[in-house]
């Protein structure tokens, strides 16, 4: 099961994009960087999902089932567990690349 299976009962669609471009028209506000959902809607946890997304297509990534992603605005919270400091830092490059994340909290990630 992916990560954005098991966190949001989603399937990946073939449109989700992990840094799709803003849907919002010219007459409505654009949408902050955080907000921009998998196909480029607003969605409340949209960062969250890409981010999740990004894990998904990362075969080294894929099957880590004891962590968990959240998101306080723009920034990623890591939650769980993983087996190493290397897999830490790999989900956090991860991570970073997704547009809107300005940082990743990593507090609350024990090492196994």
């Amino acid at each position: 099961m992916g990560w954005l299976q098991r966190m949001f009962g989603l399937e990946k669609s073939e449109s989700a994009q992990v840094n799709p471009i803003s849907s919002a028209d010219a007459n409505t506000q654009t949408i902050e960087p955080e907000r921009i959902g998998l196909n480029g809607k607003y969605d409340q946890s949209g960062l969250a999902k890409r981010v999740a997304l990004a894990f998904d297509q990362d075969p080294d990534l894929d099957d880590i089932n004891t962590l968990w992603v959240a998101q306080t605005g723009s920034i990623v919270v890591l939650k769980g567990q993983v087996p190493s400091q290397d897999i830490l830092n790999q989900l956090v490059a991860v991570a970073r690349t997704v547009d809107g994340t300005t940082d990743v909290d990593t507090t609350q990630v024990n090492l196994i």
